[in-house]
């Protein structure tokens, strides 16, 4: 597909990429996109929720009393579960959430999800962004250019801009990342992708070597 550059005004420039079909144009597949969203929530989890068990809580190991004559059930010690400050039984214990999941099966969910916002035409390019120092207002003025209506936006560099990534970090509703650090929940969870224009031959660049091997 072809996709117009705009300027930082949002006005076309006269020039247009070509946006792979390889890429932006396959046919979804919407299990692996929540095969990637699930297992990047996974990997957020901290996992460090911990009960004490009986062996860990506070109390004495005395048995309460005799095992026969007193009428009684049979009682051990006041660790036991069943009495109130007891231990816990199959409590939680620390543990990963994360989970293993094929490069083939991200990559396609990567794909999947980007074939999506461009058929809904929430893809732009952008002519590559030069900013000389950090400049908060002056990056708001371009996102305000491009987004329109959309407010969740990801702004895809080629590399990492230290002026370009310090000013959007305090700007509400946006998040810049490199080309090589997109992912797919990030991609779902966004309204609009803004691709620099270099960032936009990139992906027609690795399709064109992917052919080729």
């Amino acid at each position: 597909m072809q996709a117009d550059v705009l300027n930082k005004k949002g006005e076309k420039t006269g020039r247009s990429v070509t946006l792979p079909d390889d890429i932006f144009n396959i046919e979804p597949n919407d299990h692996c996109i929540y095969l990637a969203v699930k297992q990047y929530l996974a990997a957020q989890r901290q996992g460090t929720h911990k009960s004490k068990t009986r062996a860990e809580v506070k109390g004495s190991s005395k048995k309460l009393h005799k095992q026969k004559g007193t009428g009684g059930s049979r009682k051990g010690n006041i660790r036991n579960p069943l009495y109130k400050g007891g231990g816990a039984v199959n409590g939680p214990v620390p543990h990963l959430y994360s989970f293993k999941l094929n490069r083939k099966v991200k990559d396609l969910a990567k794909m999947s999800a980007l074939t999506y916002k461009a058929r809904e035409n929430k893809v732009v390019v952008v002519e590559d962004l030069k900013m000389d120092a950090p400049k908060t207002s002056e990056y708001v003025d371009v996102l305000n250019a491009l987004r329109g209506d959309n407010r969740k936006t990801m702004m895809v560099l080629p590399e990492y801009d230290s002026n370009v990534y310090l000013s959007s970090r305090n700007v509400q509703d946006t998040m810049t990342v490199v080309v090589s650090d997109m992912n797919t929940y990030d991609i779902t969870h966004v309204n609009l992708i803004v691709l620099t224009e270099t960032v936009a031959k990139m992906f027609s660049e690795e399709v064109e070597l992917t052919e080729e091997a």
